[in-house]
């Protein structure tokens, strides 16, 4: 079953172990058992520190569970863990054995105090590159706590509990069978959201915190730039974020960030924030701005989180990104993660064989088209403008799939659907003005990006018609020693590399603020 380059990678690996192991699946008498008794029993030979069992008793069967010799499994996958999973499949080996996690102790010592005593279940898709990290987070939070179970389900597996159970977006958490989560999460939003006393200590911490000389509000690539840029001045540099990496972390593939031929999302991020911390930077991530306030008695710039924590600098560079545009019709909310999603790799499996719409003709919207055709039966794809805006060399590839169809000048108008998911959508034609009803079983929004400055409205600074903060060519906002840099100003093109820039350009025109205000 194992190619014999991933069966020599895996040895490799193997060889890590802290101490033996077992692999103990629960089989029926299904075509998919035979695959996990295949499966368990090659990673099996490959190692004699790991042994396989093949009389579990759990009761989602095929399924195979990982547990240190003697114990029971606490680790379990129901499916082959391949594609972007495997490398989960890796970890749950090696940190069932022992092998240390390269968290912080801090981070560590949060899970180890949990004591959570629950049953936690995540649905994915091999081809998710969202879920590794999810399923990764709670295979963790089981190992260091005995009473929890931690279940990664592959849908393509269970297609009947994923029909039953409603899922139509991954990764999708439950805990003890009531949703906990969908999307991606890491680590520490998963601990942060289990620990219900975070909030609290956190707001303590940062309260507690000196002045910093530049502030930096946002954690994607302008962020991280404007972060290294300003500790390279040997200033006190702080980074307050929402999710460290931001919208980079939604992102599959990147081949246009200069000397990086090709990368993912999720190693860019991690790539950032590496270098961001090879500085002594402060970065307080998990962490949502609420406020901008200036003109106290300090002459100091405020940020007020939503935890109710209040952090004050200098100077503060604003690189809070920007977020998927929605089509704000009725019934788009009602029917999120049941139909309505925004991420064609990580959601187009599950609509396999199924009729789904694209909103949006920009390269965005046709790039999702054309991976959508491969997988479902039919793609209707909708554009509100008179013909598509995507380039060329897409529209042709469009065109050439005969399981595609195009309506232009269309207005999406509602989401239809039963109350358990999405049974089509409602359109009207901007020519004809008739309004016309498509079924269908999903629908994948891809319209462009919004700024993130809804919380900057009563700020002072200034903000455009479309709601980006408006900077000139040093990064100055309308406030001094405020500054700007990424897709949530005005500055045109929202590019990954254009938006580093932007951050570094935003650190140095702070840092010549600091040296001219003293």
């Amino acid at each position: 079953m194992l190619e014999q380059a991933i069966k020599d990678q895996l040895a490799t690996y193997l060889q890590r172990l802290e101490a033996p192991i077992e692999i103990v699946a629960s089989l029926d008498e299904s075509d998919k058992a035979g695959k996990i008794r295949e499966f368990v029993t090659e990673v099996a030979s490959l190692s004699d520190q790991v042994t396989a069992r093949f009389d579990g008793t759990n009761s989602r069967r095929p399924s195979f569970g990982i547990a240190k010799t003697g114990e029971q499994p606490r680790v379990h996958f129901a499916g082959l863990p391949m594609g972007h999973e495997f490398t989960s499949l890796i970890l749950a080996l090696l940190q069932v054995s022992g092998y240390a996690p390269k968290i912080s102790d801090e981070l560590l010592n949060q899970i180890k105090s949990l004591n959570l005593k629950s049953n936690l279940e995540v649905f994915v898709s091999l081809s998710c590159h969202n879920c590794p990290d999810v399923v990764q987070a709670l295979n963790l939070i089981a190992i260091y706590n005995p009473g929890t179970q931690a279940t990664m389900i592959d849908g393509a597996f269970f297609q009947q509990e994923v029909e039953q159970r409603q899922i139509l977006a991954v990764p999708m958490v439950f805990k003890d069978s009531e949703q906990f989560g969908q999307g991606r999460m890491t680590l520490e939003e998963i601990v942060t959201k289990l620990d219900a006393n975070s909030g609290a200590r956190d707001a303590e911490k940062i309260n507690a915190k000196d002045v910093f000389d530049v502030l930096v509000v946002g954690g994607g690539p302008a962020g991280a730039a404007a972060a290294v840029y300003a500790a390279r001045k040997g200033i006190n540099t702080g980074v307050v974020a929402e999710r460290f990496g931001g919208q980079v972390l939604d992102t599959l593939a990147i081949e246009n960030f200069i000397s990086v031929t090709e990368t993912e999302g999720p190693k860019l991020a991690a790539a950032l924030e590496q270098h961001v911390r090879a500085y002594d930077v402060d970065i307080m991530n998990l962490q949502r701005a609420k406020q901008l306030k200036t003109g106290n008695l300090d002459d100091l710039i405020e940020i007020e989180l939503e935890n109710g924590a209040t952090l004050k600098s200098r100077t503060v560079i604003l690189s809070t990104g920007a977020r998927w545009r929605e089509m704000n019709v009725p019934g788009e909310e009602q029917y999120k993660t049941k139909g309505v999603a925004f991420c064609p790799h990580c959601d187009g499996p599950l609509f396999k064989g199924k009729r789904v719409a694209v909103i949006g003709g920009g390269n965005s919207g046709v790039e999702a088209a054309i991976d959508l055709a491969g997988i479902v039966k039919e793609v209707t794809l909708l554009e509100f403008d008179g013909k598509l805006r995507a380039d060329a060399v897409l529209q042709k590839k469009l065109a050439s799939l005969p399981n595609v169809r195009v309506i232009t000048s269309a207005q999406t108008t509602e989401v239809l659907g039963d109350g358990q998911k999405v049974t089509g959508l409602v359109y009207k034609d901007r020519i004809g003005d008739s309004l016309n009803t498509v079924e269908l079983e999903g629908i994948f929004v891809q319209i462009g990006l919004l700024p993130n400055t809804d919380w900057l409205k009563t700020s002072g600074v200034e903000l455009s018609p479309r709601g980006e903060i408006v900077v000139d060519a040093r990064g100055e906002t309308s406030v001094p020693g405020v500054f700007a840099a990424g897709d949530a100003t005005t500055t045109p093109y929202k590019q990954i590399i254009i938006a580093t820039g932007e951050g570094a350009k935003a650190a140095l025109s702070a840092f010549d603020y600091l040296i001219r205000s003293n």
